[in-house]
């Protein structure tokens, strides 16, 4: 069903500016979903479905950070088949992002590069929007940031707001400190920084759940640039803490897999295809290097249910779709789902 209309579709949106056409879709997908063109997944039985972080996932694929930015648009993703949404970045306060053009396709490759900038309209517009939906009985992650002029050395305070504002909401929390588009941004991943980050996090959590009586995850999404020994050292860091789970990864700065490319100069993550060797490579490292009991989610450069089905048997407890979706359509999701229900 999905695959001849997004074939249309794409052809269509492929001759628009990338943002453009990004919002578009969004504004589509949620009109769609509200006429009720998009039938929900009803998730009965618990084929497929997996226990991560202690909560239930009714399948393995989720919707990477960024594509919804806003929390709009979860029924409409959610009336695909995703089992887990992660919306966001989000950040106390609204920021327009940089200054564009900041998102391109590299159509060939299968890429993006992005430079958005954490582009969202603020906690209060998201909480207000997540509180309007609907059908999407999936779980529901928010992925949290700092604002671009919060100094480092204050951005804590920016991941705390944001934890207690969502803590009644999201099933979990993703705190973001890999994103290469805010400057000043990735080296909070150093042993350090990260260590205090998390110490007073994790305290706010200990606070937060004994006023709520909810015990809400907190995860960390991860940089692909990273070398092996800072991730053996953040590792032990997450070990020790510990936090309920690691992403990886983020979009790369690196540009080996697109060089050549005459969009290959511009500033921004990369994101899609040339991702996935690195992104695998990650997943396997950081996978060697935690605690067993702190899964992995794997996201980058995943564009089949092939793709899916190889993260999970390097050690993935869940994978996450973003660029994927923009180049193979809707249809990607039904396809991971089939492809790795059999993988336990």
């Amino acid at each position: 069903m999905w695959e001849g209309a997004y074939k249309l579709a794409r052809g269509l949106l492929f001759r628009m500016d990338a943002e453009q056409a990004h919002h578009v879709t969004l504004d589509g997908l949620c009109w769609a979903e509200r006429l009720g063109l998009l039938r929900a997944p009803a998730y009965e039985g618990d084929e497929g479905g997996v226990t991560v972080m202690g909560l239930r996932f009714p399948n393995r694929i989720g919707l990477a950070a960024g594509m919804d930015k806003t929390g709009e648009a979860v029924d409409g993703f959610g009336a695909l088949g995703f089992g887990h949404i992660e919306v966001g970045t989000v950040t106390p306060r609204p920021q327009p992002g940089n200054e564009p053009p900041r998102l391109f396709r590299l159509i060939r490759e299968e890429a993006v590069i992005n430079r958005m900038g954490f582009n969202n309209p603020g906690l209060e517009a998201m909480l207000r929007h997540l509180e309007r939906r609907r059908t999407f009985r999936g779980v529901l992650g928010v992925n949290l940031g700092k604002n671009f002029d919060t100094p480092n050395e204050r951005a804590v305070e920016d991941y705390v707001a944001g934890l207690r504002a969502f803590y009644p909401v999201a099933d979990y929390v993703a705190v973001n400190l890999s994103s290469p588009n805010t400057k000043g941004l990735r080296d909070l991943q150093s042993v350090n920084a990260f260590a205090a980050l998390f110490d007073r996090l994790l305290e706010e959590r200990r606070l937060l759940q004994a006023e709520h009586g909810i015990y809400r995850p907190i995860a960390v999404k991860v940089a692909p640039d990273l070398s092996p020994e800072q991730t053996a050292d953040l590792a032990a860091v997450i070990n020790r803490l510990p936090l309920d789970a690691v992403i990886a990864t983020n979009t790369t700065i690196d540009r080996s897999a697109v060089q050549g490319h005459p969009l290959a100069g511009e500033a921004g993550g990369l994101s899609g295809r040339p991702l996935a060797a690195k992104s695998l490579e990650c997943l396997r490292l950081w996978r060697s290097e935690l605690s067993a009991s702190i899964p992995v989610i794997s996201v980058g450069g995943i564009l089949s249910g092939a793709d899916a089905r190889e993260r999970l048997r390097s050690g993935a407890a869940l994978v996450q779709v973003y660029t994927g979706l923009i180049y193979r359509g809707p249809g990607l999701v039904s396809e991971i789902i089939r492809e790795t229900m059999e993988t336990r």
